[in-house]
């Protein structure tokens, strides 16, 4: 009897286990593990400048990468320790889900939907949505897609914004920003619905467009992201991002990677979460 009694008590204990650990609830050790690794895997954009993207010699760039490199430096000691993860838009819950990236930092917009799927830190920018055109045909009215073909990447916001809101625009989806971008120029659309600092970036550099519409819908915000029960690198990163708020390193990040892109057409205070 008293056998069997320990058996149970097993039998209990490793069913605990197992729920917790195949539920992603670990309470503890996910720092010890990313230094332990002797780096922090960050998922970012390879293709959307100029946040996040590979430039000509093959090193990533961007407003994106600029956080991770300070990340790696206040967590391990050294802004190179980062292994980043190529992601497109509609794979990035699954690449925490599967463990592929410890942080999600592929400009990652907060939706209710979402932080049902993954934990979202505090804020480090702010968007809307905006709908880039070419300037001779110019959309500057939602009213204006009624009936068209209006392009978007598969799983961002102005996908899920278009769908739930505008299901009388017809809607043209690409994983990579450079399909979408590419589709936009060849005419197989009538505008491009995006991140609106996104799509000031890319105006600047594209001769014959406009943002037609340079805000629609909420003004949302940009946050890192971790799997959904990884309480431990969460609690970090909300101490870091407040930590780094009150330092103005937002600002500075906007200034070595988004500034020299925008120069003084958009408004910093816009974009960037300052203390």
């Amino acid at each position: 009897m008293k056998s069997f009694g320990k058996f149970l008590f097993a039998l209990i204990a490793l069913t605990m286990v197992s729920f917790f650990v195949s539920n992603g609830l670990r309470a503890a050790g996910e720092l010890d593990k990313i230094k332990a690794d002797g780096k922090i895997r960050v998922a970012v954009f390879s293709d959307k400048p100029p946040f996040g993207y590979v430039d000509e010699n093959g090193v990533n760039q961007g407003y994106d990468v600029y956080l991770a490199h300070r990340l790696a430096q206040d967590l391990l000691g050294d802004p190179s320790k980062v292994e980043f993860v190529l992601v497109e838009a509609a794979s990035r819950i699954e690449t925490l889900q599967a463990d592929k990236a410890d942080v999600v930092l592929a400009n990652f917009t907060v939706t209710k939907e979402r932080a049902e799927q993954v934990d979202f830190a505090k804020p480090y920018m702010k968007v809307a949505l905006g709908v880039a055109s070419p300037q001779s045909a110019p959309i500057t009215d939602v009213s204006q897609l009624v009936g068209k073909k209006l392009i978007v990447n598969k799983g961002t916001t102005a996908d899920i914004y278009f769908t739930n809101n505008h299901p009388d625009v017809e809607l043209i989806k690409y994983d990579q920003n450079t399909e979408a971008f590419n589709a936009l120029r060849d005419g197989r659309g009538v505008g491009l619905a995006h991140d609106n600092t996104l799509l000031f970036a890319w105006v600047r550099g594209n001769e014959g467009f406009v943002t037609g519409i340079d805000f629609l819908g909420d003004l949302d915000t940009i946050a890192p992201a971790v799997k959904k029960g990884n309480t431990e690198l969460l609690n970090w990163l909300n101490e870091e991002i407040t930590k780094l708020t009150q330092e103005d390193f937002f600002r500075k990040d906007y200034e070595a990677t988004l500034l020299p892109v925008y120069g003084e057409s958009v408004d910093p205070n816009t974009v960037i979460v300052s203390k």
